[in-house]
């Protein structure tokens, strides 16, 4: 062990495991665990140490000894700066590993309840290109690089469109190819930020909030069609009216563009008007022969093949006959609902955001189902006893709530009213392992199904199904 720079070194260190958060671990020499953010399981490194807890150490590596027989040449050049793709220097099958561990992790040592044996995680066919939604955001001081700040040249384009530097909410990283979204999402992109450079368009400032270009959203579903909605600080009807026409001009096969003037201090655009421009205010996807509207403000899954992958295995899970009277708690647009509506007597969908369950109805009109109902409301006060009482008690209840898990209260009310089965979906195994303890004296865990939805991340879904003791 030597010192530098005050921070401790701890050299020759082999990775051992992958963690959480896309970190990979190794052992200290006193026995406590490293967490470092930039090596592969199989690498030995020298870390140093960016912080020190009690129990742990954070750090990053700085030499490296051997490598990894798990690494692989990352494809995007913005790999290490970008916190986008956290896990792209690992082979996808190791990754596949790793996630599979941490679910069996999660469940047996957070949730200590005994597990069948857990089906083999189900990978996604594309390992790039395969979210069909995308945010950048504009800044007109973007991040440099170390080579660019040692320069004694001056720099004088600042301007950015890309995405946030992990931890930094007023930095973004401009982005030249990005290898999440398919074509034509790079494109329109680059020729939206060189056309808005071009006519001198201000780009926005987040800490002196000022500027006029704010943030570009971009959708591509799974049927083909475009959405792409521009955000401005502020109204220039001018340089508005300039920047959308040339966008539809350029890009004729854009199906909905759009915009919205947002002066707020934060860019959520959930409580501001969206204007249609040109085209449709929706795109479509499809599955099953179900349509679906996705609007600027609907939540649907980013990846839009492996969202098929994860609904077909919670209605398996389910195994519904047509006699059973069915709830799905945290039901979003009410995609799940729908899907497994035609083998199911009723499904009661509920959910907390008015816009999604107005599209959630409005799909089911579309599909021409009939025996789905919606509801809108704070799940730990809509599902409640009078709830029940009122709409019947479920044989089967679909659960898939938010990365935090269910309320207490919410937990409480589903073993209250014992219904055969529970298909849990989770994007967070370790809040589904606390749920999963509180359910564990009445229900047992029969299946476990993980799902890969984010290729070179570390997230990872999980489908558990729980049957009544």
């Amino acid at each position: 062990m030597a010192r530098k720079n005050r921070r401790q070194i701890f050299e020759g260190v082999e990775v051992i495991d992958a963690g959480a958060k896309g970190k990979s671990i190794a052992k200290a020499p006193d026995g406590k665990v490293i967490f470092i953010n930039n090596a592969v399981p199989g690498d030995i490194i020298d870390v140093q140490v960016t912080k020190k807890r009690k129990a742990f150490y954070e750090g990053s590596a700085t030499t490296f000894h051997q490598l990894s027989d798990k690494r692989v040449d990352p494809t995007c050049k913005h790999f290490g700066t970008c916190g986008g793709c956290k896990w792209q220097f690992m082979d996808y099958e190791h990754q596949l590993a790793y996630k599979q561990k941490e679910i069996i992790n999660n469940l047996t040592r957070l949730g200590k309840v005994e597990l069948p044996e857990v089906s083999s995680i189900l990978g996604s066919e594309d390992h790039f290109f395969y979210r069909n939604k995308m945010e950048f955001s504009f800044s007109d001081s973007r991040w440099l690089t170390l080579d660019e700040i040692k320069s004694d040249s001056e720099i004088k384009n600042r301007n950015a469109l890309g995405f946030h530097i992990p931890g930094m909410w007023d930095k973004i990283l401009d982005i030249d190819k990005c290898y999440l979204q398919e074509d034509p999402s790079n494109a329109i992109r680059d020729k939206v930020k060189a056309f808005a450079t071009e006519n001198n368009f201000e780009f926005y400032n987040a800490r002196n909030q000022h500027g006029f270009l704010r943030t570009l959203m971009l959708r591509i579903s799974s049927t083909g069609e475009i959405m792409v909605l521009l955000q401005f600080f502020h109204e220039d009807v001018e340089k508005r009216t300039l920047l959308l026409d040339y966008i539809g001009s350029e890009f004729p096969e854009i199906t909905s563009l759009q915009y919205t003037i947002n002066p707020k201090g934060n860019d959520t655009i959930y409580d501001q008007e969206v204007i249609c421009y040109k085209g449709k205010d929706y795109i479509e996807e499809e599955m099953e022969g179900l349509r679906f509207r996705i609007n600027a403000k609907s939540f649907y899954q980013t990846n839009s093949k492996q969202a098929y992958e994860l609904y077909k295995i919670t209605r398996d899970f389910a195994n519904l006959t047509g006699e059973e009277l069915v709830y799905d708690l945290y039901t979003g647009t009410g995609t799940i609902a729908q899907f497994v509506a035609k083998n199911a007597k009723k499904v009661i969908g509920v959910e907390a955001v008015p816009e999604a369950i107005e599209d959630a109805k409005e799909n089911a009109k579309r599909n021409s189902i009939t025996n789905v109902e919606f509801y809108v409301g704070d799940m730990k006060k809509v599902f409640t006893k009078s709830f029940i009482a009122q709409h019947g008690q479920p044989e089967v209840v679909i659960t898939d709530p938010p990365r935090d898990g269910m309320h207490k209260d919410v937990v409480a009310q589903l073993i209250h009213i014992a219904p055969q089965k529970i298909v849990y979906v989770s994007c967070n195994s370790a809040t589904q392992a606390r749920d999963l303890a509180l359910l564990d004296e009445m229900y047992k865990v029969t299946k476990v199904q993980p799902v890969d939805m984010f290729p070179q991340t570390y997230h990872v879904e999980n489908v558990v199904l729980l049957e009544k003791r």
